[in-house]
């Protein structure tokens, strides 16, 4: 290797596969792999993601064919093959996902062919030829949707006009990602719409199959999900807006409401009702705590979405001042960058804090110590609570990874969620 990473975030392609399947209800990944990476697939992404891990199989629980040397030297198909009879045999899921580690990878087991032999047989079992050493968790995501569009998703035999599906919010990568969806569909719920979220309320492989009913795709990421929406658009018809960001609070949530009820062209009178009772429901609140929070400089570190979301807020709704924000993805499209640094540095009340790209921890460390200007409030992942305690500043863990904290549906997200946020920065005075 010509460099190493300190403190990745994340693991691999395969953890990114894995936990994105292990969100979806009664849905089993199936390794062909080297034994241990069940449990460090999990680990990567669930294990970091405040303490939730999937409720069907995960982990050491995960079936897989523990490639050895003999595997490696004559090939693992035969050992595949029994190993997803088995599973097949013992765990009573809806849905089977072949994932190829690294050894897999590297020797070219053919694990399309075996796959087949139970697809024919009436059994749902897919594969995903994607080795871990192909890529991040993020790219995961991308591959599984890759996957679900040219193999699972159905052709619509009907539209729902009032039908949408949201993507860009990633299981277990975002500590908050099932409050976060949660909160998106209530309030899109108000609107009169159905929601696909994939990963809530027991929403399983019928849902994903089922998906391109759907009028509109809504992407809450400043940059993932953009060759999957196209392939999606192309095959099935649907459309895409990007909202670069989950939305925090009164501003950007009543933003994004419009720009969804544009797109979808809802009613007028029906759109700034809800927005003028959400409106309404936060304001009531926060007129109460007027000045229990004293003015803050602060910074942020962690991934694109989170990152934008969180100075958007404290620095419009809020009225901190934002002083340096860290993204913590490796990003590489120039576009994306440019999209990035734009959400940050357009802000209503505060003039743009320095933004710097950043994945490796002492290099963000780095930037955080090197500051000159002052830094009252440092949000980030457990990564940097070491760096807020040697400034001696206020600190909060808002993103991932979140290794001190238990979250089920906590959100930051929305009108609700926004409310949480400025509770926790209270209680972290």
């Amino acid at each position: 290797m010509s460099f190493v990473t300190e403190n990745p975030r994340g693991g691999c392609v395969l953890s990114g596969i894995n936990s994105v399947l292990a969100a979806i209800d009664h849905v089993c990944p199936i390794l062909h792999s080297g034994p241990g990476c069940c449990m460090q697939t999990t680990a990567a992404e669930q294990g970091q993601s405040g303490h939730k891990h999937a409720c069907f199989v995960s982990g050491v629980s995960l079936p897989s064919s523990n490639m050895l040397e003999k595997e490696v030297v004559f090939g693992g198909v035969n050992k595949l093959r029994t190993t997803i009879q088995g599973a097949v045999d013992i765990i009573d899921a809806d849905a089977y996902f072949v994932l190829t580690g690294c050894t897999a990878g590297i020797i070219g087991d053919d694990i399309e062919s075996v796959t087949e032999e139970f697809k024919a047989k009436g059994n749902k079992v897919f594969a995903i030829d994607t080795p871990g050493f192909a890529g991040d968790s993020n790219l995961g995501y991308e591959t599984v949707w890759n996957t679900f569009i040219d193999k699972v998703i159905a052709a619509p035999e009907r539209k729902q006009e009032n039908l949408v599906n949201i993507f860009g919010i990633v299981p277990y990568h975002d500590p908050f990602w099932s409050g976060t969806l949660e909160e998106i569909e209530r309030i899109l719920s108000k609107l009169g719409l159905k929601v696909n979220t994939f990963f809530t309320r027991h929403q399983g492989i019928d849902v994903v199959e089922h998906c391109a009913e759907a009028a509109l795709n809504i992407i809450v990421n400043p940059w993932l999900f953009k060759g999957p929406a196209a392939k999606f658009e192309q095959k099935f018809g649907v459309p895409s807006i990007r909202f670069p960001f989950f939305p925090i609070g009164a501003t950007d949530t009543t933003q994004f409401v419009r720009e969804v009820a544009a797109a979808l062209k809802l009613d007028d009178a029906l759109v700034e009702r809800v927005i003028k009772e959400e409106e309404d429901y936060v304001y009531s609140y926060l007129a109460q705590s007027i000045g229990a929070l004293s003015w803050k400089r602060f910074a942020v570190a962690g991934d694109a979405a989170s990152a934008i979301a969180i100075t958007r807020y404290l620095a419009n709704d809020y009225s901190f001042t934002p002083v340096l924000v860290i993204i913590t993805e490796p990003i590489f499209r120039p576009e994306d960058k440019e999209r990035i640094i734009q959400n940050i540095s357009r802000l209503e009340y505060a003039a743009p804090p320095k933004v710097v790209f950043a994945s490796d921890q002492w290099d963000i460390n780095q930037a955080i110590r090197n500051e000159q200007e002052e830094i009252t409030l440092l949000i980030g992942s457990t990564n940097e609570k070491e760096v807020a305690l040697e400034k001696g500043i206020q600190f909060l863990n808002a993103t991932f990874p979140m290794n001190e904290r238990l979250v089920f549906n906590r959100t930051y997200c929305g009108y609700r969620g926004s409310l949480t946020f400025t509770e926790d920065l209270y209680d972290n005075l």
